[in-house]
Formats: structure tokens, C-alpha cells, sequence
């Protein structure tokens, strides 16, 4: 499996007016760190807006899970046929 398939980037949208893009200062590593909409200049610590879009976050997470346990019963499924090709006591479907 190609872990790369499984790579999600999530936009984070502001929680007042749905604007997409923020300005950070120096301390962006910080989880304190203040960041300001570039559209209605609100400003929140870096945590808050990744909590505002939690819902949005969790929804990507699930797509990814569900594509993930689909691909794997795929290869599992493609790896038991490959193991037991010319048994003619156990059949794969």
C-alpha cells in the first residue's frame, strides 16, 4: 500500500467569516501562538481555530479510515487468492 494515498490537507476556515487565510507571527510553533484572519482581523491562539474545525478534521479522518480498511481488505483479499492459488480444497471469493 502507498502510504502517500492516505495524505489529507485539511483547510482550516475562520469560525466568523469563513475565510481561509490567516497571518502568524514568529512564535508559530507555539500552540499559544496568536493568529489573525486576513479577512475580519479576528484573533484567536493557533489552537482555537483547529478546534472550530474539528468537525471538518474528523469527517477527513473517517474518509481516510474507511479508505484505508477498504484498501486493506483489498490486498489481504489479492494476498490469501496468491497464497492459496492451486488448492483445490480452498476456494477465495
Amino acid at each position: 500500500m502507498d502510504p502517500d494515498k492516505y495524505t489529507r490537507q485539511v483547510t482550516l476556515v475562520c469560525p466568523t467569516c469563513g475565510g481561509d487565510l490567516f497571518e502568524t507571527g514568529d512564535d508559530v510553533e507555539e500552540s499559544t501562538a496568536i493568529v489573525k484572519c486576513a479577512s475580519c482581523d479576528r484573533e484567536f491562539t493557533k489552537d482555537e481555530p483547529i478546534r472550530e474545525n474539528s468537525e471538518n478534521i474528523g469527517e477527513h479522518f473517517s474518509e481516510m479510515g474507511r479508505q484505508v480498511t477498504k484498501d486493506t481488505a483489498k490486498e489481504l483479499k489479492k494476498s490469501l487468492k496468491r497464497a492459496f492459488r492451486g488448492n483445490k480444497n480452498i476456494t477465495i471469493k
